[in-house]
């Protein structure tokens, strides 16, 4: 059996398309949507929306850690395009799941990401296409768990959620062969990012999980750079999938 597992894929729906090329079916660890991008902020939602010298500037204030700036500088562009914000940001990011879903190879098993819009999703799924979010599956013999969504930030991306439901989801999959999550385990080695040069969230609740069931693979997505892309938790081979969107490559799973 060969699975081809991606994450991250913010907006790159022609890689996407050959991203099932050779496997049996292609796992999707979400961030679908592509709103500001930290390596070329040319690309994105927000500089679609406001070009790209303001898009640096907001890029740049994030990465600094001043999120308040960044939050009122970005309130005067809002106010300045005039209409009503939430229009704008669905109709951009229909538009992206659009080109995403009709790419998107079949058959897939999918759960969100942190910056995905959940509520959108049955708008755009085809045959074949598989969601699950705290729900697991049979793959080739095997038991798969899904955890999607991301963990509450500074950020306040569309899908963050309390630890307390995260963790309801965690326990609800159970022991497992295989667990997928956008978000990596609460590991200082796989939740730093050398280039944004920061800590991302990890979950507490997955890392206690995966020490008390060891499943046989752990793979997650979220941090675009990690320090490592693998580590050992006792049994448990934590995989880093990779960035979609830079690498345009699929993480291939077999057994």
């Amino acid at each position: 059996m060969r699975l081809h597992v991606v994450s991250d894929v913010h907006g790159h729906a022609s890689a996407l398309a050959r991203a099932g090329d050779g496997a049996d079916a292609l796992v999707c660890l979400g961030d679908l949507v592509h709103f500001v991008d930290y390596d070329d902020p040319g690309q994105g939602i927000f500089a679609d929306l406001f070009g790209a010298e303001n898009a640096a500037r907001f890029v740049a204030l994030r990465t600094a850690g001043r999120f308040d700036e960044a939050r009122q500088w970005s309130n005067e562009l809002w106010a300045e395009l005039g209409g009503d914000r939430w229009q704008h940001v669905e109709a951009a990011v229909r538009e992206q799941y659009d080109r995403l879903f009709a790419a998107m190879p079949t058959p897939a098993y999918l759960t969100y990401g942190n910056v995905d819009i959940p509520a959108f999703w049955p708008d755009y799924l085809r045959p074949g296409h598989h969601v699950l979010d705290g729900q697991t599956t049979q793959i080739g013999g095997l038991t798969f768990g899904f955890v999607g969504g991301g963990l509450r930030s500074p950020y306040r991306t569309p899908y963050e959620i309390s630890d307390e439901e995260y963790a309801a989801k965690v326990e609800a999959v159970g022991a497992v062969d295989v667990l997928c999550c956008h978000v990596p385990p609460d590991l200082p080695l796989v939740t730093y990012d050398v280039v944004a040069r920061r800590f991302e969230r990890g979950s507490p609740a997955t890392l206690d999980a995966v020490r008390r069931t060891q499943p046989r693979w752990l793979l997650h997505g979220h941090v675009h750079q990690p320090l490592v892309g693998r580590a050992r938790i006792g049994r448990t081979e934590c995989v880093n999938v990779g960035h979609f969107r830079a690498t345009g490559r699929p993480f291939a799973l077999t057994w």
